[in-house]
């Protein structure tokens, strides 16, 4: 029995030939909707290809099935921690971290520094929940608007905010790309962070220089910058407080002992569902929504939905309930499905 024939040059490109159109088809017909379904139905089209290839090359079906289990056995660290940082997400939006780390970071906004600091505060942001799109839709788009009414520039400031919104999402352990990337070259998650930083890093610093420079130049229209809605509807809804950043702080102590990523995301969201009940109770049994439970249960209910299911918030500013609207489990699934 012969042994099987390597791929040649045109075997390799015959997945990619059925892969490529088949992907710009699944995004012209379903837009931003394509990866929650019909991506991965090209991406098994793909799959199906180079098993083809690999056949006629004189594979087995048996050598195919055991790469195939193999290659999902590599991902599915990945599959765990996507879904443990799912969980994390939602019991950080609930305990009032993500909303206090936000609020801190829009304190810090004044005139003359405007670029900058929207720079910083969408780095934070987005560091804080593993989303640059959700940021620079939500957040970015109230700081654009404030540009325009200093009559500072909207261009200069969609700059600051999409630099801050990727350098966050990419330094986060929160990010699904980033969790992914760590694991399809098979690195620790954050050592791949750590590795980044020396890259990344300096342009981010590089950026934030001219975005100082180019706001210590500008003409402003007024003296006072203050985000009153977005601020307003984080205070009124959840108890501001420092002590709302222990999971955060726990977690990056964590981090740099270099505890496993797994475990150490999973304390950060049972930590945040704690956090929630401590400094967010009322927040926890109006999320829980299960009077008749009574408060303890309510309570367990509330941190169990969260961590499942995320977090809905209900500020009533819709901006600011669209960036903190998210989390738990399920939210992972559709990348879970594109992994897999």
């Amino acid at each position: 029995m012969t042994d099987p024939k390597p791929p040649s040059l045109l075997d390799a490109l015959i997945p990619l030939v059925v892969l490529v159109p088949l992907l710009a088809l699944s995004v012209t017909l379903f837009g931003a909707d394509s990866s929650a379904g019909p991506n991965q139905l090209v991406l098994l089209a793909g799959a199906a290809a180079a098993a083809l290839v690999a056949g006629k090359n004189g594979y087995k079906w048996q050598d195919i099935e055991r790469a195939i289990v193999g290659g999902i056995g590599t991902a599915m660290r990945a599959i765990l921690i996507l879904l443990a940082v799912g969980a994390l997400i939602g019991t950080w939006m609930m305990s009032g971290t993500v909303p206090a780390m936000i609020y801190y970071g829009l304190k810090l906004l004044n005139p003359q520094t405007f670029y900058a600091v929207t720079a910083l505060v969408c780095a934070i942001a987005s560091l804080s929940i593993g989303s640059s799109w959700t940021v620079a839709g939500t957040l970015g788009v109230a700081l654009v608007g404030v540009s325009m009414g200093l009559g500072l520039s909207p261009a200069i400031t969609a700059g600051a905010i999409v630099s801050g919104a990727y350098f966050g999402d990419k330094m986060s352990p929160l990010s699904d790309t980033t969790n992914l990337a760590a694991a399809v070259a098979d690195v620790d998650l954050f050592d791949h962070i750590r590795h980044m930083i020396w890259t990344t890093g300096p342009s981010f610093l590089i950026a934030l220089a001219l975005f100082w420079f180019a706001g210590a130049g500008a003409d402003v229209a007024s003296d006072g910058l203050q985000l009153s809605a977005t601020m307003s509807a984080l205070q009124g809804s959840f108890d501001i407080t420092v002590l709302a950043l222990l999971p955060l702080v726990v977690v990056f102590l964590m981090a740099v002992r270099k505890f496993p990523p797994l475990p150490t995301i999973l304390f950060g969201a049972l930590l945040g569902g704690l956090t929630a009940v401590w400094l967010q109770p009322d927040v926890v049994l109006a999320f829980a929504d299960a009077p008749e439970l009574g408060r303890g249960l309510a309570m367990t209910r509330g941190v169990w939905l969260a961590l499942a299911d995320g977090y809905v918030s209900a500020t009533g500013t819709p901006a600011v309930d669209e960036l903190l609207s998210r989390g738990g489990m399920s939210s992972m699934l559709t990348t879970v499905w594109l992994i897999l």
